[in-house]
């Protein structure tokens, strides 16, 4: 399923590259954005594995690569903590993430003619997962009991910003991960 969507995503980004190629009429920058947003996860795509919901930071920066396209390498962090009863005790596991990778977004303001104030996009992002997780003192049961997640992740994104003005604007990103709010800073 993932080959698939991979596939249909990157290929919807083909033609949309090509559109931009014949139509350069308007040549609106998407890149040398800062985006930082805050988001709520926990029970899909890559952080189901949580089983709860949780806040999630999130920043990124994009650049531009073609017409209507960017890609910005991104950080996101969240913790959890989760209680486990053994021998009678009860301890306490907390596990922390920081999602590192890439987003690739395409920009579909020339194909819905939309106004100059908002942004909407479509994009994909793949990345890898550095995991630290740790037992409170005391514990000596099966250290093992969470299981890691698989460090790789891909998710798909819908969104849209709206432009305050020419250099500070507010997004909403929907997610097969993690879904974010936040302040594109151009």
């Amino acid at each position: 399923m993932k080959t698939i969507t991979v596939t249909m995503l990157l290929f919807l980004m083909m033609i949309g590259i090509n559109l931009d190629a014949q139509n350069t009429r308007n040549s609106e920058s998407y890149g040398k954005t800062l985006n930082l947003g805050v988001g709520i996860g926990g029970y899909a795509g890559y952080y189901h594995h949580s089983g709860h919901m949780m806040p999630v930071l999130h920043l990124d920066y994009e650049f531009d690569v073609a017409n209507s396209f960017t890609l910005a390498p991104f950080i996101s962090f969240y913790t959890y903590r989760n209680d486990h009863e053994w021998q009678n005790n009860s301890y306490y596991y907390r596990q922390t993430d920081i999602p590192i990778g890439i987003k690739g977004t395409y920009y579909f303001d020339r194909i819905f003619e939309a106004n100059s104030d908002w942004d909407f996009y479509l994009a994909g992002s793949l990345g890898f997962v550095l995991i630290t997780s740790r037992w409170e003192d005391g514990y000596n049961g099966d250290k093992d009991y969470y299981p890691y997640p698989n460090p790789l992740f891909l998710d798909l994104h819908i969104g849209t910003e709206y432009h305050l003005n020419n250099k500070v604007g507010l997004f909403l990103d929907l997610s097969t991960g993690v879904s974010t709010i936040g302040l594109a800073i151009h």
